[in-house]
């Protein structure tokens, strides 16, 4: 009787380890290294962030609540938060990631339309900026934009007789912006530009030769009618990554004139913002409740690009 016991308790154990076994291999177990690094790195630190937008910390200190004053404080008295940071962020992002966007759509079109092996290595020299942008920014742009005779466009101008003496680019409120501009559409060919190659590579060719017979005339019409409704997944993609991209630069503008803030504001992005309260004033509520605000555009202009972009079914 007590061996007849044992087994069936044996039994038992060994159903309920098959039954640990049979949930474990279910499909959702493989979700969990991705939900798990997503709630950690992101949803942790945007409630923490959340929660300290509402109170005075900084940094040493236990973080004392003020309700929404940061938000008064920022929306109401922040005069360089309202005339030049807000109005700088909205600029560039809304020249930058258009732009940039349509650049990354035509050049990943004309590289789709060579043979693969010009296509590798193009496609290698338009994505590299994108990984390099630091590095380049130190190396190439200020070199190219130095305040001094040495700069190769001061040097190149004066040679020409266009100016009499150096033109300080990089600390003139009148040219950071706008070379802000050109070096973030020369770095701006990254994963974004890679999908938009790879959905116009994997469009079905038997659709253009159907729209051929159809009547189709030109390669406009390819391009609307054919390319782009077929790569719609690959379009959204690179659009929510301009749009994050070009909100979350903020080293540009401090790389390139070597100060933050930046000289009279004039490329002082939300970023900068935030780095300057944070970082260097430890003003750690106020920075966060920047933050707040900086994540609210940037989730209002992806679900604007979404609605866009996105699949109506």
């Amino acid at each position: 009787m007590n061996a007849i016991r044992k087994y069936s308790g044996f039994n038992k154990l060994i159903d309920m380890l098959d039954n640990v076994q049979r949930k474990m291999n279910h499909p959702a177990w493989f979700f969990t290294p991705y939900v798990t690094l997503f709630v950690v790195f992101i949803i942790i630190p945007v409630i923490i962030a959340a929660g300290l937008s509402f109170t005075y910390f900084n940094t040493i200190e236990t973080p004392e609540f003020v309700g929404l004053s940061n938000y008064i404080e920022l929306l109401t008295r922040d005069e360089v938060f309202m005339q030049n940071v807000l109005p700088n962020t909205i600029r560039f992002a809304f020249i930058v990631g258009p732009i940039g966007y349509f650049l990354s759509f035509i050049l990943a079109w004309m590289l789709a339309q060579i043979p693969h092996r010009p296509r590798t290595i193009l496609a290698i020299v338009l994505y590299s900026p994108s990984m390099t942008a630091g590095i380049a920014m130190t190396v190439v742009w200020t070199v190219l934009f130095s305040g001094d005779a040495t700069g190769y466009l001061n040097a190149w101008m004066m040679n020409f007789g266009l100016i009499t003496e150096p033109v300080q680019f990089l600390t003139s409120p009148d040219f950071l912006m706008n070379i802000m501009i050109v070096v973030s559409l020369w770095s701006s060919m990254g994963v974004g530009f890679l999908a938009m190659l790879a959905g116009i590579l994997n469009v079905d060719r038997t659709l253009y030769e159907a729209a051929v017979m159809d009547g189709m005339k030109n390669r406009w019409q390819e391009i609307f009618y054919i390319t782009i409704p077929s790569m719609k997944p690959q379009m959204l993609f690179g659009a929510v990554m301009a749009v994050v991209a070009t909100f979350q630069v903020g080293a540009i503008g401090v790389q390139l004139s070597g100060s933050n803030p930046t000289p009279q504001y004039a490329g002082q992005l939300m970023v900068n913002h935030i780095e300057d309260f944070g970082f260097i004033r430890f003003l750690m509520g106020y920075a966060s409740a920047v933050s707040v605000i900086l994540l609210i555009m940037i989730y209002g202009i992806s679900k604007v690009t979404w609605g866009l972009l996105g699949e109506r079914d």
